[in-house]
């Protein structure tokens, strides 16, 4: 079995009021913590934020999308590979992707669930029809579907994999050989501290209004809380070196999902709360035993004196904690981290929250220096990781 290496991303952002990730009450997501209710994200949430921040950086035919209509898109592909009309297209599209009986969904030509696909694949998909389309159009269904038996539609869609398919895994029940073990595990975001949910009381004036009318065109509420978020994500690079099978990709990946991840925000009421920031601290660490959440760390929400004086910050005060706890837990556990980077926002002289977190994690450096010192220890570790 090939050696295990896994790299921990740590992170304290601190977000003012915000609805980022709403439940089913349009309120932001909860959850009991230490005895208190937290602010939480839900991993989906920032999974997603960071498949999206890949696309603000990376050619969009290097990544995956996830789609009910797989069938259309492939229709598309394979009408502008073959130029072949739209309905013939779409025959075709159907034929191939029959013999991997998907489930249909209610509506015509739709999957039953999101079907997770790199966009190049599906270009080879399309590419295995493209030189004989006009001939296999003109088959009728039982000789169209013989014909596309002997194809290697299968295939194309297990290998080739994009980075965030490679990253995020993917799962599809009616054909286990499809499956792809993500490399990737997301935890939901909590509060260091307890929160509460309030509201935001709006109203909208009719532009249009005469100046004999009153009253407000429109009334409603926004639920919304703010918070210093801890936000923990590991990446198995063992598994992402087996899912992509190129070891120079394997390390891309991974520092590419540590740029996004520290990066991106989810976008919920955005435009009402404009909510994003950056974070205040990115722990990086490369481990070879398991991977190991910090949240325990904050099992006792942070709280901070009421004072006139210099007392530190929720943020301030939550760094402080990781740190203590990194340093306890690999005191008690041993098998101290191979790699260990930080990045972060405080400043010297002012308590010793720096001093403290770099006695924990190393020197502070510039978040593009500490991407680059990753990418040196990771190639160097992927080729003992490589079986």
């Amino acid at each position: 079995m090939a050696p295990r290496a896994y790299v921990d991303v740590h992170i304290l952002q601190t977000v003012p009021p915000a609805n980022l990730n709403r439940d089913d009450q349009g309120n932001p997501k909860e959850a009991y913590f230490g005895g208190v209710r937290r602010s939480r994200v839900s991993s989906q949430a920032w999974k997603r934020a960071t498949r999206l921040h890949f696309a603000e950086r990376i050619p969009k035919e290097d990544l995956a999308t996830r789609t009910k209509r797989v069938s259309a898109k492939l229709a598309e592909r394979i009408a502008v590979q073959a130029d072949l009309a739209g309905e013939p297209a779409a025959r075709l599209a159907g034929a191939l992707l029959a013999p991997l009986k998907l489930s249909a969904g209610k509506k015509e030509g739709d999957t039953a669930y999101l079907f997770f696909y790199g966009r190049r694949q599906l270009d080879a998909v399309a590419a295995l029809v493209r030189d004989r389309a006009a001939e296999l159009a003109a088959l009728d269904d039982a000789a169209l579907a013989k014909e596309v038996e002997q194809l290697a539609v299968q295939e194309q869609l297990r290998t080739a994999h994009p980075m965030d398919v490679a990253l995020f895994g993917r799962m599809v029940a009616d054909i286990p050989a499809l499956n792809v073990d993500a490399a990737t595990q997301v935890a939901h975001a909590l509060s260091t501290h307890a929160t509460e949910l309030e509201f935001d009381y709006y109203t909208a004036v009719d532009d249009e209004n005469t100046q004999e009318e009153t009253g407000a065109g429109m009334i409603g509420t926004i639920g919304f809380n703010s918070a210093t978020l801890y936000r923990y994500a590991t990446v198995s690079l063992h598994q992402l070196l087996d899912n992509l099978a190129d070891e120079g990709a394997a390390v891309s990946a991974a520092v590419e999902f540590v740029t996004s991840f520290a990066r991106s925000i989810p976008t919920g009421y955005g435009n009402s709360f404009a909510h994003r920031t950056l974070p205040s601290l990115v722990a990086v660490t490369v481990r070879t035993d398991q991977p190991v959440n910090l949240v325990s760390a904050f099992e006792e929400p942070v709280t901070v004196p009421v004072s006139t004086g210099s007392a530190p910050g929720i943020a301030a005060a939550s760094a402080r904690r990781l740190a203590d706890e990194h340093v306890t837990a690999t005191r008690v556990w041993g098998n101290a981290p191979a790699f260990t980077r930080l990045c972060h926002t405080f400043q010297s002289g002012a308590g010793d929250t720096a001093e403290r977190l770099e006695a924990a994690f190393g020197e502070a450096v510039a978040f593009d220096r500490l991407l680059d010192s990753l990418r040196t220890h990771l190639t160097t570790a992927v080729q003992k990781v490589a079986p």
